[in-house]
C-alpha cells in the first residue's frame, strides 16, 4: 500500500534512527488515513556522496528526502496534516531542522491500479471490508506482519 521511500546521504542515518523513522512515517500514515499499520512500508535509500546535486552542485548539507507513494482519494487536508507530521517526526529522528533539511513529497496512485499480496488494493476508507473479504490466509499473512490484527 503506501510506500515511502527516505533517501538520505550514505551513512547519514543509524540503524536507530531509520527504526525511529520508519515508526513514525507508518504511525502518522496510519492515525491521519485510518488505514490499518501493516499495510505501509518505509524504504531507505542511501546516496553516495558526488551523486545528489542541488541547484546543480553537490549537496553540501544534511538533506533527507521522503518520496511517498500513497492511494488517492484522500483529503487535501489530511494529505497536508500528514506531510507537516512526517517532516517534523523525520527531522526530530535524525536531529535535523525539519524545516530546511527535510523534503516530503507525495504522489497518489489510483487503488484500483495497484496489486499487492496478489489482490487488487480498495479506496482509501474500505480497507476494513477489503481485509474481511481477503482469503483468511491472505488476511493472516499482511496482519502477521506487525503483528497486529
Amino acid at each position: 500500500m503506501p510506500t515511502y521511500t527516505c533517501s538520505s546521504a550514505q551513512g547519514r542515518l543509524s540503524a536507530e534512527q531509520k527504526g525511529r523513522i520508519a515508526g513514525e512515517i507508518t504511525r502518522i500514515h496510519a492515525e491521519v488515513t485510518g488505514a490499518p499499520s501493516y499495510f505501509a512500508q518505509v524504504i531507505f535509500s542511501e546516496v553516495t556522496s558526488g551523486d545528489w546535486f542541488m541547484g546543480g552542485v553537490p549537496l553540501a548539507h544534511d538533506h533527507i528526502f521522503v518520496y511517498g507513494h500513497i492511494r488517492s482519494g484522500r483529503a487535501a487536508v489530511d494529505k497536508t496534516r500528514m506531510i507537516k507530521l512526517m517532516a517534523d517526526a523525520v527531522g526530530a529522528a535524525a536531529n535535523v531542522d525539519s524545516k530546511r533539511a527535510v523534503w516530503v513529497y507525495l504522489n497518489e496512485l489510483q487503488p484500483r491500479q495497484m496489486i499487492e499480496f496478489g489482490h487488487v488494493l480498495p479506496e482509501p476508507g474500505d480497507e476494513p471490508a477489503w481485509t474481511a473479504a481477503l482469503p483468511e490466509a491472505d488476511r493472516d499473512f499482511m496482519q502477521s506482519i506487525t503483528g497486529r490484527r
